[in-house]
This record gives C-alpha cells, sequence and structure tokens, in this order.
C-alpha cells in the first residue's frame, strides 16, 4: 500500500523535504506508546494511551469490552492514533487517521498476537479465542481493532516539517 506523499509548504521550513512513506513505517512500528482519540456519544473526545502494533499496513490496538472507548467506538468508529516524541526542537510525531475496524477472524487475531509478542519480547502475549484475545488464563474479553490510515501526518520539529501520506 503506496500513499501519495506530500509536504504541506504552509507549516515546513524552506528547502526541507517530505518524511517518506518508509520512515514512517519505521516510526509506527518501534513506537511503543499511542494516543487513540475517539469520540463520546455527547461529542465529547477521549483520549487515552495504549500500546499498539502497526502490521500488514495496519496499526492494531486492544481493549476491553466494557471500556469507554469500547462504547465510543460502537457509535463512531473514526479514530486518531498518535505517537510522539514529545520534545519541541527534534524529532518526529506522527498521527493516523482512520477507521477503526473490530477484528473477529481467527487467522488475524492470530497474526496480530504473534506481533504483539514478538515486538514487546514476549512482555505482552495473548491467546486467541472467541472472535478477540485474551491474556493467558484468564477469561475477560480483549477486543482487538485494526485501523488501515487514511491519512497519516508526520510532523518534523526542530527543522519543521508537514508531511501528509493519503491513501485511495
Amino acid at each position: 500500500m503506496a500513499p501519495v506523499t506530500d509536504l504541506d509548504q504552509r507549516y515546513s521550513q524552506d528547502g526541507v523535504g517530505a518524511t517518506s512513506w518508509a520512515e514512517t513505517v519505521g516510526l509506527l512500528q518501534n513506537a511503543e506508546l499511542f494516543w487513540l482519540t475517539t469520540v463520546r456519544d455527547d461529542g465529547r473526545p477521549h483520549v487515552t494511551p495504549l500500546v499498539g502494533v502497526w502490521t500488514s499496513d495496519q496499526l492494531y490496538f486492544c481493549t476491553g469490552d466494557d471500556q469507554q472507548k469500547t462504547r465510543n467506538l460502537s457509535a463512531n468508529s473514526q479514530v486518531a492514533m498518535t505517537t510522539v516524541c514529545n520534545t519541541w526542537d527534534s524529532g518526529l510525531d506522527v498521527v493516523v487517521e482512520g477507521e477503526a475496524r473490530q477484528v473477529v477472524e481467527t487467522a488475524e487475531l492470530e497474526a496480530a498476537a504473534k506481533a504483539w509478542t514478538a515486538k514487546w519480547d514476549g512482555r505482552w502475549t495473548y491467546e486467541v479465542g472467541e472472535g478477540c484475545f485474551h491474556h493467558p488464563g484468564e477469561p475477560m474479553r480483549v477486543l482487538v481493532y485494526a485501523v488501515a490510515p487514511k491519512q497519516v501526518l508526520v510532523f518534523g520539529k526542530g527543522t519543521f516539517s508537514h508531511t501528509r501520506h493519503r491513501f485511495a
């Protein structure tokens, strides 16, 4: 999946180039923390930190079936997932915008569980069953969502830039 990439000159310093899609994917693969933004029934935003994995050109996250974000997603599946470096004068911040789709198919869940285990050296492991994840030995359902990006924004700091990757 190759996006259309452009640099927004309004927010970029002269002579700066766009952040490549390859570099952006590297940032998504290596990020340890994402901030998920969903929308409550009354229109207020809900933002929460969580771990995620980038695999198969999608960003995956999971949550309990009784969580606020799950309730929000049942009414509005549009999300933004952000990962930042928390500095002003260096680094890159990334925002993934798209629709969160609940994953229930066993093969996709198993692939996502393997990606979590590999990324986190076994610190985050899941069992697959009943169309969701389970923590090993626990009955609690952990719902899994995949976000195929519609747009990914990359903000360069220090040497300021604003890259937009758009998908058909």
